[in-house]
């Protein structure tokens, strides 16, 4: 089988180490990166560490708004997959690249597998749910990472075939939190002692393109009563610049480059708590047992509130400030997986006609 994999981002580029290891020992997989972000550290550990090669195929198609991007994309990868003629496009997550690699590859009449489907925020306004609804809807396997996403779907009543492989982060996580844990490199660099900080990530666009909403943001990282390590993401950066807060920020919060995958997750797994608009970040401070308070007011990871490990506030700061300081939860429940989804994604692929 010929596998045409479509990445867009660096979560999605970590996803799919865990199964190009397990894929390209069964099937020929070819690797295309859009450049919605590239991440060249990211490719190298995955290249020494995994033996999962860079992507094949680079296209460079990052920048502009979800619109521009997402005619880029498909103005590219329509071509492609027909020069490719793979037997199945897979994808990942809710990025714009995951859309158009299902678009282009259902307009030709190839197969898409969706990994991680069914999840929801229902809300509409994010363009991550429209992409992940749309995919969704076009999909012929759809591979769900929670029976929460699988209840969804069949409320949906899609088109394509659903199947529970669980979450492959849950692979990933399990392989790199031991070395996470001994990286105190990261720690040093921030001038943080474990337990004793705050890592924090913000980029929604809910969050930082209303200057009303990024005032408050701004407010309530500086109400923080702990260290904030808070790698800035180059949107972020862009409209504090512009709004004149940057150095305002800087003044009570350690700023800092975007990192790379592990020196993050040196600090996630080190971290009093996360701070995050991220969903990928929810689920990674689940994983690693470290408390997280998300900076909106739906999640499409669920079971990590539900579980008491995860607490929405919005951008309350008395709401976050409280949240920080709860007591984490007895109890680490297991709802994406035991660390063999990566398995199950390919035994899946393998059902197809």
């Amino acid at each position: 089988m010929r596998v045409l994999t479509v990445l867009g981002n660096r979560p999605q580029s970590v996803k799919a180490a865990a199964v190009s290891r397990v894929l390209r020992a069964r099937h020929e997989e070819v690797l295309v990166h859009t450049g919605q972000h590239f991440d060249d550290e990211l490719s190298t550990i995955f290249e020494r560490e995994l033996g999962v090669p860079r992507p094949e195929i680079q296209l460079g198609l990052g920048g502009g708004t979800n619109t521009e991007q997402t005619a880029k994309q498909l103005a590219a990868l329509g071509p492609l997959v027909a020069e490719q003629r793979p037997d199945v496009v897979l994808v990942y997550g809710d990025t714009n690249s995951t859309l158009t690699g299902g678009i282009a590859a259902a307009q030709a009449g190839i197969p898409v597998a969706h990994v991680e489907a069914g999840m929801r925020s229902w809300d509409w306004a994010m363009p991550e749910e429209q992409n992940r609804v749309l995919t969704d809807a076009l999909s012929d396997l759809l591979l769900v990472p929670s029976r929460t996403a699988e209840d969804n779907l069949k409320r949906e009543h899609p088109r394509g075939r659903i199947m529970y492989v669980g979450d492959v982060m849950v692979d990933v996580a399990d392989l790199f939190r031991p070395r996470a844990r001994e990286n105190v490199a990261a720690l040093e660099r921030a001038g943080v002692r474990p337990g004793e900080f705050v890592v924090c990530t913000t980029h929604r666009a809910a969050n930082v393109d209303d200057p009303a909403r990024l005032r408050l943001l701004v407010d309530l990282l500086l109400a923080v009563p702990y260290p904030v390590v808070l790698p800035l993401h180059p949107r972020t950066r862009a409209r504090l610049t512009a709004a004149g807060w940057l150095d305002e920020l800087a003044g009570g919060v350690i700023l800092s480059p975007p990192l790379g995958y592990l020196d993050f997750t040196a600090l996630l797994v080190h971290a009093h708590a996360a701070l995050t608009d991220s969903g990928g970040v929810q689920k990674e401070a689940f994983l690693a047992r470290t408390r997280c308070v998300t900076l909106r007011d739906t999640t499409e990871w669920v079971e990590t509130v539900d579980s008491g490990w995860n607490v929405l506030v919005d951008l309350d700061a008395a709401r976050a400030i409280e949240a920080l300081d709860r007591p984490l939860p007895g109890e680490h429940p297991q709802p994406y997986g035991d660390g063999h989804a990566a398995e199950r994604v390919v035994d899946a692929l393998d059902l197809l006609p």
